[in-house]
């Protein structure tokens, strides 16, 4: 759902990190996840490195925005599917995210997030899809050939995705809602309390001094009972 951009990104974000250029990464020199090639088609054509350190925050959510989140439909996703969803698009393109949202719920993979797409959502919970896409993501990651590099930071953040992502789902929301718990009745306001406006101060009950009471009580009681029986049995023997 839309309400959940800023929390998702934010998740994104996390997971990101900040300044990045390890010679390894196919994505080259990355600055909060955003690559240089996109910083140069989506902000500034003739960008540099130095450019893309220093991309605002607003352009950050912008890019997200546009080519992320409304890329694969985020705000017409159920909560928590539109996190799993965005994150897979960051990491591995939209596309693909798409082509893998299509395969959990059985429609076409055309990569095109479109209303046949978002109506085999709906008719799933979203927890089986979100396991689904985490489950086909990270088994996409171990067969790319810098899974030894890069393996178990994305094995960590798929992990978390999952784990994110169920808790915003509806069903997570469902169990997590509090009860509702019944208040007890308001005790009338005393005369002083109308006057003053304030609480008039009560001595504490004396509960430790009751329970003993009642307690010994019954211990007597029991007592008793038990001779009354052994009374009557001997007497009863006599007869």
């Amino acid at each position: 759902m839309d309400r959940n951009f800023a929390r998702a990104l934010a998740l994104v974000l996390k997971s990101e990190g900040l300044w990045s250029d390890n010679p390894a990464d196919p994505g080259g020199a990355t600055m909060k996840g955003v690559t240089l090639a996109n910083f140069r088609r989506y902000v500034k054509a003739d960008a540099t490195k130095a450019d893309l350190r220093s991309i605002g925050d607003a352009q950050v959510a912008t890019i997200y925005r546009r080519f992320y989140w409304d890329a694969v439909l985020g705000a017409e996703l159920p909560d928590g599917v539109d996190f799993a969803v965005l994150d897979f698009a960051v990491n591995s393109g939209p596309g693909r995210a798409a082509k893998y949202l299509q395969a959990a719920v059985g429609v076409a993979q055309d990569g095109r997030i479109g209303p046949a797409t978002i109506a085999a959502v709906e008719a799933k919970p979203a927890g089986v899809i979100i396991d689904a896409i985490c489950d086909a993501r990270l088994a996409s990651l171990k067969r790319l050939p810098t899974w030894a590099t890069f393996g178990r930071g994305w094995s960590d953040r798929v992990r978390s995705v999952r784990v994110q992502a169920l808790l915003m789902s509806p069903q997570h929301a469902a169990v997590a809602a509090p009860a509702s718990v019944p208040q007890p009745p308001k005790a009338e306001t005393t005369a002083t309390e109308a006057q003053t406006n304030q609480p008039v101060p009560r001595a504490p009950p004396s509960g430790g001094k009751t329970a003993a009471a009642a307690g010994i009580l019954v211990l007597m009681a029991a007592a008793l009972a038990a001779f009354r029986h052994h009374l009557t049995g001997f007497f009863g023997s006599l007869f």
